[in-house]
C-alpha cells in the first residue's frame, strides 16, 4: 500500500510540475495570444481543460456585457476619398453604401472611403466603411472591408497549430519578395477541433472536408469565394485550397433563419452565438467582390446582418474573440517591398498588430490579398 501511494504521488507530482511547465511556456508564447487570458485558454483547450475553458469564458462574458444604447464617437467612421477617378472598365463598380442596423445613422456611418494600395492604373481594390453592430449596442463601431478579386488574388497561409501538420509552401511570415504586391491580410477560421470542418492545400488534405460546410475557396487563377461545399463548390483541378468553418451565415442574400435559435451551438462550441463578441465573417456579393467584417460586440446574427447589408450573397463566420478578429491593410508605392510596419488595423481597437503575419512564430493560419500581376506596374515585383 505504501508503495502504491509513493508512485500515486511521484506520478501527481509530475503530472502537475508537467502542467506548470506548459502554462509557463504558454503564458510567455505570443501566437497563443495577445493577452495572458487568451494565452491560458489555449493552453487549457490543449490540455483537455476545454470544458473548464468554456464555463469560464461563458460566465465572463454573462457578467461583462457590452452597454447598450449611446452613440460612437464622431471619428469613428472613416475618413480620407469616397472615390477616385479611375477607368471605367476593367474592375467591379464601387459597392452602395451601407444602411445602419442602427436606427438612427450618424454622420459618415455607412460610407465607403478608398483604402490601400491603388492598383498600377489608379484603381482601388479595397473600400472600408464602419457601422454599428446593431441597434442596440450602438457606441460600438465594427469595420467592413470591400475586396475587387477582378483585381486582387487570394492565398491561404497554412500554420502549424492551425491547421497542423506541414511543411506548407505558404506560411508566415510573409515572405519580402512576395509583400510588393500585398494589400491586405486577416484571421482565418476556428481551431480545426471546434471548426466541424475540414482544410485542404497542398494538392492534401489535411482534414476531410464536410458536405454542406461554409468553405473558403482558392483558385488556381487566385480568386477566392465563399459557399456551401457540395452545393455552390466542389472539388476540381482548379481548387487549390479549401477552409471550412461551421455552416452559412448568410445564404441567397438574408442571414440564415438558424441565427435566431439562442440556444444553438452550431455557430461555435466554445461560446455559440448567443454572446455579443468580438467576430469576423467573410461573404461574396452577386458579383463575386469579398466583404469581411470584424469588430465588437456582435451576436453572430448581427455579424450576419451587416454582411448581408454589405451585399454578400453567402458568408462564413472566421474567428472570434479579441486576440484573434484582425485585418491590416497594407500601403506602400507598389513593388515596394514592407513589412508589418507599412501596415494599419482596420479598426484601432484589433488586438493584433499588423506586424503578426511577417513573424516566424505566427502559427494560425490567414488569409492574403494581393494585386494580380496585370495591376502591377511593367518590371515590378511582388507577387511570385
Amino acid at each position: 500500500m505504501r508503495r502504491f501511494i509513493a508512485l500515486l504521488t511521484v506520478v501527481t507530482v509530475g503530472y502537475f510540475g508537467y502542467l506548470g511547465v506548459t502554462l509557463v511556456m504558454a503564458l510567455t508564447n505570443p501566437s497563443f495570444g495577445v493577452s495572458l487570458s487568451a494565452r491560458g485558454a489555449e493552453w487549457g483547450r490543449e490540455n483537455n481543460f476545454g470544458w473548464a475553458v468554456t464555463w469560464v469564458e461563458q460566465r465572463w462574458y454573462s457578467i461583462h456585457k457590452p452597454k447598450q444604447g449611446g452613440e460612437a464617437p464622431s471619428n469613428s467612421f472613416g475618413g480620407g476619398d469616397i472615390a477616385v477617378d479611375v477607368p471605367r472598365e476593367g474592375h467591379l463598380p464601387k459597392p452602395a453604401n451601407i444602411i445602419s442596423p442602427a436606427a438612427t445613422p450618424q454622420p459618415g456611418e455607412g460610407v465607403w472611403h478608398v483604402a490601400g494600395r491603388l492598383s498600377a492604373k489608379g484603381v482601388p481594390a479595397l473600400y472600408e466603411a464602419f457601422v454599428r453592430p446593431d441597434n442596440v449596442r450602438t457606441s460600438y463601431v465594427v469595420g467592413v472591408v470591400w475586396m475587387d478579386t477582378t483585381l486582387l488574388q487570394s492565398r491561404l497561409y497554412s500554420g502549424s497549430y492551425i491547421p497542423g501538420g506541414g511543411p506548407y509552401v505558404n506560411r508566415a511570415p510573409i515572405l519580402p519578395r512576395l509583400t510588393g504586391s500585398l494589400v491586405a491580410a486577416f484571421n482565418s477560421g476556428f481551431r480545426m477541433e471546434d471548426a466541424r470542418g475540414g482544410y485542404y492545400i497542398d494538392n492534401k488534405v489535411v482534414h476531410p472536408l464536410r458536405p454542406g460546410a461554409a468553405s473558403a475557396v482558392i483558385f488556381r487563377d487566385g480568386t477566392l469565394t465563399v459557399g456551401q461545399w457540395g452545393r455552390d463548390v466542389t472539388m476540381s483541378k482548379d481548387v487549390i485550397a479549401v477552409r471550412q468553418n461551421l455552416d452559412l451565415i448568410v445564404d441567397n442574400g438574408s442571414p440564415v433563419p438558424e441565427l435566431s435559435d439562442a440556444t444553438t451551438m452550431k455557430w461555435g462550441a466554445t461560446l455559440g452565438g448567443r454572446y455579443d463578441v468580438w467576430r469576423s465573417g467573410l461573404g461574396v456579393t452577386k458579383n463575386g467582390a469579398l466583404i469581411y467584417v470584424g469588430g465588437p460586440a456582435m451576436t453572430i446574427h448581427a455579424l450576419a446582418d451587416i454582411l448581408a447589408r454589405a451585399g454578400a450573397v453567402r458568408a462564413m463566420e472566421l474567428d472570434i474573440n479579441t486576440d484573434w478578429v484582425q485585418y491590416s491593410i497594407y500601403r506602400a508605392p507598389l513593388g515596394q517591398i514592407i513589412n508589418g510596419g507599412s501596415g494599419r488595423s482596420l479598426l484601432t481597437s484589433m488586438a493584433g498588430p499588423p506586424s503578426r503575419y511577417f513573424t516566424s512564430w505566427w502559427n494560425r493560419d490567414f488569409f492574403t490579398m494581393s494585386y494580380r500581376d496585370a495591376e502591377m506596374p511593367s518590371g515590378a515585383s511582388g507577387s511570385r
